[in-house]
This record gives C-alpha cells, structure tokens and sequence, in this order.
C-alpha cells in the first residue's frame, strides 16, 4: 500500500527511496515492486541513468479513494493510545509518509489525537453509547479549527464558549474533550456538551503539547481532589505488592526505614472508608497517622472482636 500510493504521489521512485522512505532494505524494496508487478498492479521500470519505478500511464489505484475522513480513521490505530500491535502501528506510521500531502497532516494529527485511559472513576454498572457529539469534536481536534462549544454543568446550567479542541480521552467509559480556553486549559465531559460549531479559525496549539502527559497530569490533579485524606503508614516488603493492587495510584511508596519496613502513603476520600480498606490489611501495615484514621481501625477491631468471640463453634 506505502509503495502505491509513494508511486501515486511522486510518479517515479526508486528502490532506494522506497527503502529509505519506509525503513527496509533496498533488496526487500527491490523484491515488494517486483512483487506488485508479478501480481498484476501495472508497475514498471526503467533502467539506466534517472531510472526508476513508475504506474503504467500515470494509472490510479483504488487506494487513491481513501477520503481524508477514511485516512483519519486508518491513521487512529496508529496513536499512542491504540491497541493494534507495535508491528501494525508502525506499518501505518510508514504509510502515512506516503499519504498525498492534504491527507498527511490529518492522518498525522489522527494518530496524537485520543487517548485511552481505563481506569474509571467511581462505578457505571452501564455501559453508555458514545457521546452524540463526539465524531463532530474529534474532527475538530484533527482540523485544527475553534469550536463554539454549549455545555452544561453539573448544576444544569448551560453556557457557551470559544474552545480550541486540543484532544479527546476516553476514561473507563466516559469521554473528555481537551481543550484551551480564555481561563487557560480546560476539559470537558463530551456527554454534557450540547452544541459543537466549527468558527472555521485555526487552534492555538503549544508547540510542546502532549495529549497524553496533559491528561496524566489532569488525571492526578482530579484524583487527589476525590480523594484528598492523606493515611501514613508502614508496611512490610512482601506487602507492597498488595497495596499496589488494592489502592493503585492512591498509594505512594517511600523509602525504607531503619526497621525494614517501608514507608507509604495511601489516599482516601475520608476516614471512614479509607479505614474500612485498611482493616483487612493488619498484616502488612501499620497506620501511624492521621489520628482519625487509627481511632476508626480501632474501632473497627473492638466491633470485629466482640461480634465474632461471641459466636458458638461451627458444627
């Protein structure tokens, strides 16, 4: 496919630039264009000085009818945030050089223009459908072009602002927008937005901006604000591994202390349920602060202990 459409681009080319252009040997170029001609693709070459490969007659492929819509969507599975294999990803990076010139830069922004995130945050037993306009806001972000963006709050109040679609991110099930504002950065829940206009102007895009750091740095910020209670403790080797799965980025691993054990921090909403998580955990840590936080296990234990001693022997 890279070779046609370099052949379709360019007119003639030859096995050193097609190796050079998609990263393979001259042999293997040498092999692929005469592989296209055994299989009936009308492809010759000329030979001597200013030699080359050339389509019979300036011929056309179907490849050609990629719209740019299509080559964006191709060029998706390209991204970061893709889950098509390393091999397939960077088939399509070499074919996106091949694009012709008004498909590249779109196909390009395609690639770096969504960023997946499974991680939820809180639970949605349902599965919801994309958001309604969420193909209209991608387009944007891979245009380049401002969007009048609607959006409603959580309040039910609705405003209306000028956005420069910077990305989109889906996080568990829900979709983000990404986007520069007036009051800076911003994101947007993309199932509250309620209009989408293109104005037609250019994005401000930093010329350092990378959606995936962006979003990890978005992602932190709300996490600690969900999760603002700060529990000190000290937790044995063998036990990090079991905090890692039970508290993922809410814990913070330190430094060993002169006993061996290892000083973390865990994150929680409030006491009372970052006690309730802690409680199974005895064996591994200890909770040395906040006071709240160990008067609440304590409690729990005293309630464990007087239920369950009182209990008759299983027969």
């Amino acid at each position: 496919m890279a070779i046609l459409l370099l052949l379709q681009q360019r007119e003639q080319v030859t096995a050193a630039e097609v190796a050079r252009e998609l990263e393979v040997s001259e042999r293997t170029a040498r092999r692929d264009l005469d592989a296209l001609s055994t299989a009936g693709v009308p492809v010759y070459s000329l030979q001597g000085r200013g030699g080359g490969w050339r389509l019979v007659g300036g011929a056309r492929t179907d490849l050609s009818g990629l719209t740019a819509g299509e080559a964006r969507a191709l060029f998706l599975v390209a991204g970061p945030a893709s889950a098509a294999t390393p091999a397939v990803k960077a088939a399509l990076r070499k074919l996106v050089r091949a694009l012709p010139e008004p498909f590249r830069l779109q196909a390009e922004a395609a690639a770096s223009s969504l960023v997946l995130d499974p991680q939820r945050w809180g639970s949605s037993p349902v599965e919801p459908r994309p958001p309604r306009l969420l193909d209209d806001l991608q387009d944007a972000v891979i245009r380049g072009v401002q969007v009048r963006l609607g959006y409603v709050d959580r309040s039910g109040a609705e405003t209306e602002r000028t956005v420069h679609p910077l990305g989109i991110v889906a996080k568990g099930p829900s979709w983000y927008l990404v986007a520069g504002t007036d009051a800076g950065r911003r994101t947007f829940r993309i199932d509250r937005v309620s209009s989408a206009g293109p104005t037609g102007d250019p994005v401000h895009r930093p010329a350092d901006f990378d959606l995936a750091a962006s979003w990890r740095a978005i992602a932190d910020e709300v996490d600690r604000k969900r999760t603002p209670l700060e529990t000190q403790a000290l937790c044995t080797p063998d036990g990090i591994g079991v905090l890692r799965m039970a508290f993922g980025a809410r814990l913070e691993v330190g430094g060993a202390t002169t006993g061996g054990r290892i000083e973390v921090v865990i994150r929680g909403s409030n006491e009372y349920v970052l006690a309730g998580e802690l409680a199974g955990l005895g064996e591994w840590i200890e909770v040395i602060g906040p006071a709240t936080v160990r008067d609440r296990l304590a409690s729990i234990g005293t309630t464990l202990v007087e239920r369950y001693s009182r209990l008759p022997p299983l027969q």
